[in-house]
């Protein structure tokens, strides 16, 4: 019993710790519901390109003294806009005018930071800084969470329509672009929010690995809207006390945490698993 207290409680007593939970926590909930979609629509790469192509918007935001969150937002709606244009008015592709706009951004975004006079560590926002969230970092965590979780809850069915059959939507009425542009703008809000938990450079994990760990679970894409964010947050818990034990990246060992379940389910998911599959058939092979 004292052994488990050390381990679990006695952490707590730091303010620190506490704010990094919540904000573990948030972000995790946050980032495992839309990535059900994106991992339904297809889009990690357009989550990859987002998350980092916010580096330029924060780091312009802190020249000019305006909240990190303000620049992000700027600059993620900016990447998906010149994504689009590029693919639209242009032989380019998506893939390739993603790949185009996020590496021009992100590397602008380096720039900054390198030539940028800061007695901040901009590097926090690359690579994270969970452990050094203030009170105003959890408080915008917060009200960003809550703005996307609403909107993703209040129009998951219009969402789930446009995933699976974006041509049927555009026939009972629904507006597919429109739509997209929606969850694109919602993709946007979550990276700024991940930003605290585990930097750019990690944001793109969170926004793929609960939807991928989940799907490999259930054909029932409601149950998904359960199970990614559930094994989010065990893996945010379990990353976090990690980090805090083994003194290491906490962002990072969040990420890892991820990872791992999704080797886990990956391997030995009841119907999709790799390894239960292989036993399946071997077991019908002798039958």
């Amino acid at each position: 019993m004292t052994l488990l207290r050390e381990i679990l409680i006695d952490p707590l007593a730091y303010e620190f710790m506490v704010r990094a939970l919540a904000t573990a926590l948030i972000t995790s909930v946050v980032c495992a519901l839309l990535s059900c979609w994106l991992v339904l629509i297809g889009w990690s790469l357009m989550g990859d390109a987002v998350s980092h192509a916010v580096l330029p918007g924060v780091v312009l935001a802190y020249i000019v003294g305006a909240p990190f969150a303000v620049g992000a937002v700027v600059f993620g709606f900016l990447a998906v806009a010149l994504i689009g244009l590029v693919r639209d008015t242009s032989r380019v592709k998506e893939d390739a005018a993603i790949g185009i706009v996020f590496t021009t951004l992100f590397a602008a975004g380096l720039v900054l930071v390198s030539v940028t006079p800061s007695q901040v560590d901009l590097n926090h926002i690359v690579f994270g800084n969970l452990l050094g969230v203030s009170r105003n970092d959890l408080l915008q965590v917060a009200i960003l969470g809550a703005v996307v979780v609403a909107a993703v809850l209040a129009k998951r069915r219009d969402f789930t329509l446009y995933a699976f059959d974006s041509i049927h939507a555009h026939t009972i009425g629904l507006n597919p672009r429109l739509l997209g542009a929606a969850l694109l703008a919602l993709l946007a809000l979550t990276a700024v929010a991940a930003l605290q938990a585990v930097g750019v450079v990690l944001v793109v994990a969170m926004l793929i690995i609960p939807g991928a760990t989940a799907y490999l679970l259930t054909d029932s894409f409601g149950r998904m809207l359960v199970i990614a964010p559930l094994m989010s947050v065990a893996a945010a818990i379990t990353g976090l006390y990690v980090s805090y034990h083994l003194d290491t990246a906490s962002g990072g060992m969040i990420v890892v945490a991820q990872g791992l379940l999704f080797g886990l389910v990956y391997l030995f998911a009841p119907r999709q698993g790799v390894l239960t599959r292989a036993a399946s058939a071997r077991l019908r092979s002798r039958g």
